[in-house]
């Protein structure tokens, strides 16, 4: 291709987002012409999403401040049918109420990233069931389904992969890429939208909508993806040991989610600088240049960013003095995840097993088990070895029990 001009597509170059593009340099002219609104589509499974959607999160941010307008798609009508991109198995089957609940709690997320409203790169959210739910689908299929070759769609990664492994895959689910792509041909029309953004294993998706828009409306319609991402030692981003690392308070702390992007790996901290943060590619290119015991400052960096975009300034501040209380100073940081617990349940005793559990240290009384079994807990920082270890009054310190999982997580139990 020729050389870049648009200020997006540098970005995205620059900042490690781009994968793959449908045509690099018509896109590229077509940025240089003015605001380009350009889509990435969100199911709405859960009242969260996590850190695995913060780079498309975090692109279509990038995309904002280059110019540009966001819009965020719910997907409260494919919500209902369920993408089978990366599954085993069919997703469980929500409500109309679930999925507005759902709805409603994820723009929350969206309004800290992007700059909502009516201007020309304003974002706008909008939700696929405003046409999906009025569906014909006679016509439908007759419209649209005959522009969609089986032989293809099954050769698909989303498809194949479930037959290789022969897992059930519903003809429910075979229709979602065709009301993905169907999805790009309205919002082409409602909202003059040229571009659909997403991860890599969403490229067979994105390019029907490109070809499904050029067919039924000569639309001239572009894609590009994101790739995959993966931490250096080959884990999934957005998961850890104990779940998932929500981006809603109410379902993981800010201090935790400080402390997952304090525990970047080494090899990772440059990478996640450029691509969840809004720091410039110059003092990345230093705080990357950092090694030996130095590369912690970039992290800390990297976690007090990724923080204050997440939830805050006051937020970040307060989960790196904790941090630094706990670890540095010896002492009970103020912001430390805490659960709190009855006078009586401490009389009766909380065995050790239910109080890591309950603590969100681990995922059950079984892993809490091997946790102890390894060596990796403690209790007021003195070694755990029993399972069978009763937590009681005698534990409580200035009405606290400190719960510790290795060096680097902890949590408190407080007497109410």
């Amino acid at each position: 291709m020729t050389q870049i001009r648009s200020e997006f597509l540098k970005a995205v170059r620059d900042r490690g987002f781009l994968h793959q593009c449908t045509d690099m340099d018509a896109l590229d002219a077509r940025a240089m012409e003015g605001p380009v609104p350009a889509y990435i589509g969100f199911d709405a499974t859960a009242d969260s999403l996590h850190a695995g959607s913060l780079v498309p999160i975090m692109l279509l941010r990038l995309l904002q401040q280059t110019g540009h307008k966001p819009i965020v798609l719910m997907g409260g009508g494919t919500t209902k049918v369920g993408d089978p991109s990366g599954k085993d198995e069919a997703r469980k089957m929500l409500t109309d109420a679930d999925i507005d609940r759902n709805i409603a709690s994820i723009k929350q997320i969206f309004q800290k990233f992007l700059t909502f409203g009516d201007g020309p790169t304003d974002a706008v959210m909008v939700n696929n069931d405003e046409w999906l739910s009025g569906i014909n689908y006679i016509d439908f299929l007759r419209d649209y389904g005959r522009h969609f070759s089986v032989n293809r769609m099954l050769k698909f990664d989303s498809v194949a992969l479930r037959l290789e492994r022969e897992q059930p895959l519903s003809f429910l689910e075979f229709n979602y890429m065709i009301l993905q792509a169907y999805d790009f041909v309205e919002l082409n029309r409602r909202h003059k939208v040229c571009l659909q953004m997403g991860g890599s294993d969403q490229w067979g998706n994105i390019v029907n909508g490109v070809e499904l828009g050029r067919r039924t409306d000569d639309s001239s319609l572009f894609g590009l993806t994101v790739p995959l991402l993966t931490t250096s030692s080959g884990a999934k981003m957005g998961k850890t040991a104990s779940g998932a690392v929500w981006l809603n308070a109410d379902r993981l702390s800010p201090y935790d989610y400080w402390q997952y992007w304090r525990n970047t790996e080494d090899a990772d901290v440059g990478r996640f600088l450029k691509l969840f943060t809004d720091l410039p590619l110059d003092e990345i290119a230093r705080l990357e240049a950092l090694d030996g015991a130095e590369i912690n400052a970039a992290k800390i960096v990297l976690a007090n960013e990724a923080t204050r975009l997440c939830h805050g300034d006051d937020a970040a501040r307060a989960a790196q003095e904790t941090a630094h209380k706990t670890f540095t100073q010896g002492t009970i940081g103020d912001d430390l995840p805490t659960i709190d617990v009855t006078a009586a349940e401490i009389e009766a005793g909380i065995g050790v097993l239910e109080a890591l559990t309950r603590a969100g240290l681990t995922q059950s009384n079984g892993d809490a088990r091997r946790q102890i079994k390894g060596g990796a807990v403690r209790i007021n920082d003195e070694k755990v070895d029993d399972d069978r270890r009763v937590l009681g009054s005698l534990d409580v310190s200035e009405g606290v029990i400190k719960l510790s999982l290795g060096k680097k997580k902890h949590a408190l139990i407080r007497v109410a």
